[in-house]
Formats: C-alpha cells, structure tokens, sequence
C-alpha cells in the first residue's frame, strides 16, 4: 500500500503549485526532497519490472521443460528384468528375421543373417537381417508363440525354406538358458533341381561399449565351430555354443571386431567378407575375416575389445544347426540340445496348441485345420512381434525452438508390421491389446504400464515410440519429432474395457494393484485430451495438428485421428468439432468411471461427463446432417476442391511443378456430410447410439448399401459416392483412408453389432443378420489372401478384396482371430 500512497502524494504536491505550506502549516517540500522520492519509486519500480521478466522468462522456461518432464508419480512398472525371469529373454526384436535379447535396457544382442553366396553383391544387396518388403520373401513369420517359453517362424526365400525356433529352460539366478535351432530345407519339387549353398551367419553383440564388466569374446571351447563367451552385469558369465545338428558343413569363418553400432551390424560383417580360393583353379568362398579389430575402440591393453562376434557356416540343405546359450549360473542335468530340445519343443507347441483351443474354441466353432493354422500363425505373430526398446523420443512442444529429447525410459511393446513399423504406435496397441490380452491379461498388463510410464507431466504420451538406434534408423527424418499438441485416439480405454468386462472374475490383488497405480495417469491422460482436444463450443471436440498453410494436399491431413487422410473440414480452423474425438473422450470418461467403482475412487465427474457425451440428442444436435442423413463432422468446407500443376511463370527461377490445390468454390461453416465413412460410423462403433433411435436403423441399412461402404470383403473406408474416393491427397500420395478396407474399424463395427444383436429393439434382428455377414465376409478374406500371398496385410483392396499397403501386418489385422473365436 506504500506505493500508491506515495504516487498519489507525489501527483497532488505537483498540481499544487499556488501553496507554499501544506494544510496543516508544515513546510513546502524541497526540490532535492521530491528527487530523492522520484528516484526511489524509480527505483521500486525498475525493480518491479526485473522481478516480472525474471518471473516470465522463469516460466518461459518452465514451459519449455514440461514436454520432456516425466509425470511426477510412482511408476506403473516396477518388476521388470530379471524381476521377471520367465519373460527376461525372448524374441524381442521384431525388426529382425529371428534375434533373442533381454528386457534389460543394455542388452546382449544375438540374431542371424543369411544370404547365397551366388546372389551375393558387392553392395551386400542378399545378405538378409532386418524385416525388409523390399527382400521379397515369399512368405515369413511364426507360427507358433506362447510369449514366453518358446516360438516356431517359417521363412520362405527363393527355393529355401528357413525354420527357426527357440526354447528356454529356466534357473539360476541371471535368466537361465536358451537354444536356437536354425533349419535350412528345400521347397519341395525342386530337392533335385538345386545345389546351391546358403550361409547363415550367428552374432552376438554388445548395446554398451565393452568394458571389465562387460565383454564378449570368441571361444572353441569343446566344440567345433566358433563360439562367444563374455560377462554383463545382467547375465554374469555366459557362453553360447554352436553344433552342427546335422547335414554337413563345408565351411565356417568368424570375426570378431568392433561394430559402430546395433543399426549397422550387417554393415560391418559386409565390410568383413573376403573372398577365399582354393586353388588357382579351385571353387571360390566368402568367408569373414578372423579379427578384424581397427586401432581405434575400446582398449584393453594394446587392443581394443570387441563388441561384435559372428561366425558363419555355410553348407547345402539340408542342414540344421543348434546355438545354446548357457548361464553359468544356472545348473543342469545335460544342455538343451539334440533329443532333450527336440522333446522340450514338442511338448511347448503341444502345450500352445491345447491353450489356444481353450482360449478361442475354433474348433468347436467347426474350423478346420487350415484356419486354425492361419489363426494360430495370426496370434502368434502378435505375440512373437512384442519387441522390448530403449531410449529417448525427439519431442517439441510449442515453447521450444527445436526439439529436444525426452528421458530414457523402457518399452515393451507390440508392434504394427515387422517390415515397416517395428516400433510402437499409440492408437495400434489399444487394438493390439484386444487380443494380446486374450490370450494373457498379464503380459497386456505389463504393455499398458509401460506406456503409460512414458507419459510426460502434461499427461502427453508421443503417438509414436522410437526408442534405441535400431528403432531410429527406420524412419524417415520428417517422421521422427514428436509435437505435444498432437494426441491419438486414446485406445487404451478400450482395452481397459474389455478386459473389465471380459475378465473381471480374474481380477487378482496383484492386478488390482496395477489398477491403482495406473489410475492417477488415466486421470492425466483423460485431462490432457479433455483441455487440449477441446473445442471453441461447449461439448465439442477436435483434433489439433492439422496444417492450415499446406498448399499441396487435396484435404490437409489429421494424423492425431489414426485416420491420417480421411476427408474433415477442407479448411481446418479452430471452430472445427470432430464426431469421433467426442466419440473417443465418452469412452474414456465411462472406462474411468468404471475403473474408479472397481478402486473404491470418487468417479462421479467421469460418469457424469459420459452421460454428458452420450446423450443422443446433445450429440446429434451437433454432428448429425439432416440433409444426408448422417453423422458428421463441422467446419469451413467446400468439396470444391483439385489438385492442379501451376502454370510455368517464366520470369521465376525457383518455381516448384508439384501440384497445388486450388480452391473453385469458396468454403462454408458447415457439417462436413459429403463423405459418409468410417468417421460417420463412430457412434455407431463405440455402442454411444441408442439401441432404439432411428438413427441406428439408418446407420445399419447403410452399412449393408453396397454402392456406400459394403463389400464381400468387409467395409470400406469411404462411400463409394464420396467426392474423396480413391483420391490421391497430393500428387505422390496414394488413397490410404479413402476406399481400402480396413480390419481395425471392421473389428469395432462387428464389435457393435454383436452389441445391438444383444440389446432388445426395433433394429436387433437387422444387427444380426448384417454380423453374421460382416463377419464371415472380413474373415474369409483375410484367410484367403493369406493363404494366396502368404501375408496378413494392412489394408485389403475393397474390389479385388487383395491384400495392400505394408505386409506383413499382424497388428491390428491379427484381431480376425477374435472374430473367429467371437471374443468381444
């Protein structure tokens, strides 16, 4: 209160300039006297204003920090590693063709090359690793995995076929041991036709740089070929053994040498490949090259130690050969190899193939051999395809200038598709879970508390996960920064219910225990979406992200939905609202509504934000077209909109010829209801509608108009009336949401109607009849194009019913073995 006094002081002494005395007769104040007063409020004053930038410029910084500060709690995850032997080791580098790692931050590393020493080139284009389309197998991926004990994965290549297959056998006190047995055969026709060679090539490698207490070096010890021991923290004093099982051998080599990193092991062995004679006149080979260990490294002594040890065996199929890790902690009766690995795997696959009946009944359901072939080989795609990262995402959030990199932190994860998405994605492990939690509630469990420990304080978790060199080096540069004001459709909450409804009898104290701590960051995460999805109305909702200045897309994309190019509001502003974010928040306020019951918790504003959200006539008064009869979203639209080459302007020198869109009729706020699709579907797919309104009907006697979204191979994306059908969005990028069929959103509408089949109205009988046929028409037709090109597949074509985009693509499509087994 000093201050104001003393201005209002000041002021009333300058305009009383005909006074010489104050009222009461004091003395007038002296010119120095009213200085010394300026000056200190001057001074208070400055001091004022360095206080407020300290403070802005504080929390500038505060702001900037936030994208890359963990959320401030306990961790969902505390028993991990060797807390957690029988998942320690596994098959936890979906990238490759067959590799075993630990779930330990810095793992050892072991996995297997191969290539045909006649198909070789000097730019190492034959030697296959890393899941690549562009190696064109025939066909590969397991066939059988329990996601713990053991796993069995067909590779076709050419005129070989490839089986490889691991087991374990649990002791001591550092993860216990491990066989895998690589098995190289002929296709059958052509045993007389061949005799080329084919070389695999074993490698273990080190994450860390070696050091006293973790190393790795060659070893012969009581066998033949080329073998590694070493020691790390995790696993103490190991050895990994090779035998040939049988066949013959014609020749084996090593290196051991210094690789620069786990994204270039092929590399380095492609750099240490020598060609070896004979005789002047005699057969060539291609062998590694012994040690091959450059001046600079790691050095114990004189000499730098490796990191990387490979030996390669090189022979004519038939032939099989045996790689047997063993801890020197752990005791046994005779090693995990011949007779004892071969009765050890029969009696895991007889185990796996007994579970799997009780787990989806297709037998009783009257399938037969073959699609129980094919659902098992889904299933255990899923479950062999779980990978295990570590590392830090690039995140940027609107406060910092360039991004930044987050903590280091574990993921154990599912993946989308070998080949093309060997990392995790957000809104595909949601989906992943459905069926990953069929099969074991625990180890979806284990997924879904590691994702959420990656949550930052805002309650943001990074739509994409690219943990670890490995994971970096596939993809693409403009790909890698993930931004804090793009979410992804929180799919979670329905994992989370439906293992409450369909597991809830098996909700054990230690699970309940999981519960709890996940609840404070469902919290987080239901509030981020709720404040920073929200949109200018009360109620409203939409996706940010979308790119306002883009000149060359038809329709700019919403990555944030997971329906990356589905046609919104031409024109993307602020006043958008989105019918399937609306969609995504109702579930998730019902789940935690749910969740908070279960915990004992206060869950009454997220049930009454559900009720809120669910209310039909709320809802349809925002998003529903009485004009096309449809669900929809709302926004500054035109459909008048092509994509057109811009005219040479001959006075530029830099002028680009890549199409731009131009705009024919101006945009309106309105309800985006030209392109009925999946996005129209949302109320319908999430179970919001209710059973009895006419607006179900409507949806359902859509669905099954085959000049709208009906095919004999499941629903397409978008109407076949839509002015974005099957249009490339720029002149490079093909239709992706924009006709394909999709199994993720086919598994939800099937999910739904199943739900209406169930539920006493006026429309239960029409969401029989339309499930019954939906159903049989996705699951036929993924059987068959898998059996056609020996691949699940991304997306199916909605004429021709093949398989396209990336394959194979045992994510979300695997979920047709839940529509097999009718687990919803």
């Amino acid at each position: 209160m000093a201050r104001p006094r003393r201005t209002v002081q000041i002021i009333s002494n300058k305009g009383d300039k005909g006074n010489s005395s104050s009222s009461n007769g004091s003395a007038t104040s002296s010119p120095a006297k009213n200085k010394a007063v300026i000056f200190t409020y001057w001074k208070e004053a400055v001091g004022f204003i360095c206080l407020v930038i300290a403070a802005t410029v504080g929390y500038q910084g505060y702001l900037e920090t936030r994208v890359n500060t963990p959320y401030d709690d306990k961790k969902v995850v505390i028993h991990s590693g060797l807390d957690v032997p029988e998942t320690f080791w596994g098959s936890y580098r979906p990238g490759t063709y067959f590799g075993l790692k630990t779930r330990d931050p810095h793992s050892l590393v072991t996995g297997l090359m191969w290539y045909s020493p006649k198909k070789l080139t000097r730019g190492g284009d034959g030697i296959k690793h890393w899941c690549e389309q562009g190696d064109n197998l025939d066909q590969y991926g397991w066939i059988a995995h329990d996601g713990a004990n053991f796993g069995v994965q067909e590779i076709y290549d050419g005129n070989f076929i490839l089986t490889t297959s691991f087991v374990k056998r649990l002791g001591g006190n550092n993860g216990g041991d491990w066989t895998a047995r690589i098995s190289v055969d002929i296709k059958p026709g052509v045993e007389k036709k061949i005799k080329d060679e084919i070389s695999l090539i074993w490698y273990t490698a080190l994450d860390d740089p070696p050091s006293t207490q973790n190393f790795i070096t060659t070893s012969d010890d009581s066998t033949p070929l080329t073998g590694v021991k070493g020691h790390t923290p995790g696993l103490g004093d190991f050895s990994i053994k090779l035998f040939n099982h049988s066949g013959a051998i014609q020749h084996e080599s090593f290196v051991s040498t210094v690789a620069p990193g786990l994204h270039l092991l092929k590399e380095t062995v492609l750099s240490s490949l020598r060609l070896l004679e004979d005789s002047p006149n005699g057969p060539k080979k291609i062998v590694l090259g012994g040690e091959l260990l450059p001046i600079t490294g790691q050095v114990t002594g004189d000499r730098p130690q490796p990191n990387f040890i490979a030996t390669q065996v090189t022979a004519q199929a038939p032939f099989t050969l045996d790689v047997v890790f063993e801890s020197a902690s752990n005791t046994r009766e005779a090693p995990l190899l011949g007779d004892v690995y071969d009765t050890a795997l029969a009696w895991h696959q007889s185990r796996f193939e007994q579970r799997f009946e009780n787990t989806f009944g297709l037998k009783e359901k009257g399938y037969g051999p073959k699609e129980i072939r094919f659902a098992q080989a889904a299933l255990s795609n899923m479950i062999g395809g779980i990978g295990y990262f570590y590392g830090s995402s690039r995140v940027q959030s609107a406060y910092t200038k360039e991004p930044v990199p987050s903590w280091k932190a574990p993921l154990y994860t599912a993946v989308p598709s070998r080949s093309f998405f060997p990392r995790g994605f957000l809104w595909d492990e949601g989906f992943h879970g459905f069926l990953v939690a069929s099969w074991d509630i625990d180890v979806e469990l284990d997924i879904i508390s590691h994702w959420f420990d990656l949550m930052n304080v805002e309650g943001w978790i990074p739509r994409e996960q690219i943990l670890g060199v490995e994971a970096l080096a596939k993809v693409p540069e403009e790909f890698v920064t993930q931004r804090n004001n793009n979410a992804n459709p929180p799919t979670f909450f329905l994992t989370l219910q439906y293992i409450l409804r369909n597991f809830d009898n098996q909700i054990t104290a230690k699970r309940l225990e999981v519960f709890e701590k996940l609840y404070p960051r469902l919290q987080a995460w239901f509030n981020y979406f709720n404040t920073t999805q929200r949109g200018e109305s009360m109620g409203t909702y939409r996706w940010h992200g979308r790119d306002t200045t883009t000149v060359h897309e038809l329709n700019p994309k919403t990555l944030a939905s997971g329906l990356d190019d589905f046609p919104r509001a031409s024109h993307p502003t602020d006043e958008e609202r989105h019918i399937d974010m609306r969609c995504w928040i109702a579930i998730a306020a019902d789940t935690l509504a749910k969740i908070s019951s279960i915990l004992g918790r206060d869950g009454y504003k997220y049930d009454q934000t559900a009720l809120y959200l669910t209310d039909n006539e709320l809802m349809d008064k925002l998003h529903w077209s009485d004009y096309a009869q449809m669900y929809a979203d709302y926004g500054l639209h035109t459909d008048s909109v092509v994509l057109k080459r811009p005219k040479p302007n001959p006075r530029s020198q830099t002028q680009s010829s890549e199409m731009i869109r131009v705009t024919l009729k101006n945009p309106e706020y309105r309800l985006v209801d030209s392109s009925f699709g999946y996005i129209s579907l949302f109320p319908f797919l999430l179970q919001i509608v209710d059973e009895t309104s006419p607006k179900l009907g409507k949806i359902l006697s859509d669905l099954e108009n085959p000049n709208l979204l009906w095919t004999e191979f499941g629903l397409r994306s978008i109407a076949k009336n839509s002015p974005m059908y099957m249009k490339k969005n720029t002149e490079h990028d093909p239709p992706y949401w924009r006709g394909p069929i999709w199994i993720n959103i086919n598994f939800l509408a099937i999910r739904a109607l199943d739900f209406y089949a169930k539920k006493e109205g006026p429309y239960q009988e029409q969401a029989q009849r339309i499930y019954t046929r939906l159903r049989k028409n996705v699951i036929d037709n993924v059987i068959k194009q898998y059996y056609k090109s020996g691949y699940i597949w991304e997306q199916y074509n909605d004429t021709t019913g093949q398989g396209s985009g990336c394959r194979p693509f045992t994510g979300w499509s695997a979920l047709v073995v839940l529509l097999m087994g009718e687990k919803f």
